[in-house]
């Protein structure tokens, strides 16, 4: 029972999620293009109220009009559109599912049994803090470096140093899909941090001083674009992160922590494209293809290097009752089924309605063994490290060899 509301725990949190991811990261790109496809007013009135940028804009059988004035409007309207819950509750379905999915089951998710380096309870500690600890290092650098000459140049330096190291040490630490997971979690809670702690207070103090009628202090809204600006750029990498799960060849390699490094890179590279486009449009700054194609680049440089080797041609299922090859026999195969896999498909859990503790079972799930284990090395789920390259290699001539279930 505990396995099947857990399940759907995790499904409906996912779904929110989604949900709420797709409604942040859309409004957060409007906003950034909004900001770079402002033009100056040309109304003499728009001008005298202190407006420093208009769009026009047809969406849906309408046409919109958009203002942004430079520091604050002259007067407060009675009702503003606050966005912040998009936000939070990214945020915090996002940790709900973290919270389901890993850290209840450390032991499992987030320890690598072939090689554990610590205990279950302290991998969810070390989790943890890697989405405290970088939040706390990163405001610092923003806090120390973010005001001064070239400060955005050096900030962006010393953050993508910071994520270099974060995530050398989280796939050291992790097994990879938990790793490369816990990266995504820990941007994604630095984006959330900004608005928790810098946009939207500041926001709020200066909407209190014009209640107040007292002057509106700019550095909450420098700050605030700074913040806002960091976020845009994190949300590619973070939506590789969270993806990247499902591809098992990636987490899965030695360098793994290289890999995630570059696509990251590669994701952020792109993303400041699409951000300099507009205006390049309007003629604010020269034309940002070489960010798109040092984006590019890196990823075919990753895809060229990810490339499995040639492998031989498997030779023909040997006839009925003829030994399979090496340690590829049913009697090796079910052994490593037994240890790793029968924990979650077995008759106790059966995850995904897959049970593998009888040879008919293994049977009737032979191709998707295969899938799971073979191509995507992605089984065990969340320690995929706990088989080795030589095992993987038995599930694989078991397979090729007719995926025998007698001795």
């Amino acid at each position: 029972m505990e396995s099947y509301l857990l399940d759907w725990a995790n499904l409906l949190l996912r779904w929110l999620h989604v949900i709420t991811a797709i409604a942040w990261v859309g409004s957060s790109f409007y906003f950034v293009f909004l900001d770079s496809s402002l033009t100056p007013p040309v109304d003499e009135d728009l001008k005298r109220q202190g407006v420093n940028g208009e769009l026009w804009a047809v969406h849906g059988g309408g046409f919109y009009h958009p203002v942004k004035f430079n520091v604050a409007p002259p007067k407060l309207p009675g009702h503003l559109h606050w966005f912040f819950w998009e936000s939070y509750t990214t945020w915090l379905s996002g940790f709900a599912l973290l919270t389901v999915s890993y850290l209840w089951n450390a032991g499992i998710y987030l320890v690598n049994p072939a090689d554990p380096l610590m205990l279950p309870s302290m991998a969810v500690v070390a989790a943890l803090a890697f989405l405290v600890v970088f939040w706390l290092l990163y405001d610092g650098i923003c806090r120390v470096f973010g005001q001064r000459e070239r400060g955005d140049a050096t900030v962006g330096a010393l953050v993508l140093v910071l994520v270099c190291i974060a995530a050398w040490l989280a796939c050291h630490i992790f097994p990879g899909q938990a790793a490369f997971l816990l990266m995504g979690a820990m941007l994604a809670t630095s984006m959330s941090a900004n608005v928790f702690f810098w946009i939207i207070p500041g926001q709020r103090k200066v909407v209190a001083a014009l209640k107040a009628g007292q002057p509106v202090d700019p550095i909450h809204g420098k700050h605030g674009k700074q913040r806002s600006v960091h976020n845009t750029y994190f949300t590619l990498p973070v939506l590789f992160a969270m993806l990247s799960n499902h591809y098992g060849w990636l987490y899965n390699h030695a360098l793994n922590w290289l890999v995630l490094i570059l696509m990251m890179f590669a994701g952020a590279a792109i993303r400041q494209f699409f951000v300099m486009r507009h205006g390049f449009k309007l003629g604010r700054n020269r034309h940002p293809w070489p960010y798109a194609a040092v984006g590019v680049a890196v990823l075919l440089g990753v895809i060229a290097w990810l490339k499995p080797a040639p492998q031989a041609v498997a030779s023909a299922a040997p006839a009925a009752g003829a030994p399979v090859q090496g340690d590829a026999s049913f009697a090796a195969v079910n052994a490593l089924i037994t240890q790793q896999c029968v924990l979650c498909h077995g008759a106790a859990i059966a995850q995904k309605n897959v049970r593998l503790d009888s040879p008919q079972g293994i049977k009737d799930h032979a191709q998707q063994i295969y899938q799971q284990v073979v191509q995507l090395k992605k089984m065990p789920f969340g320690n995929p490290g706990a088989l080795s390259d030589e095992e993987r290699g038995a599930f694989k001539r078991w397979f090729e060899g007719g995926a025998p279930t007698t001795p």
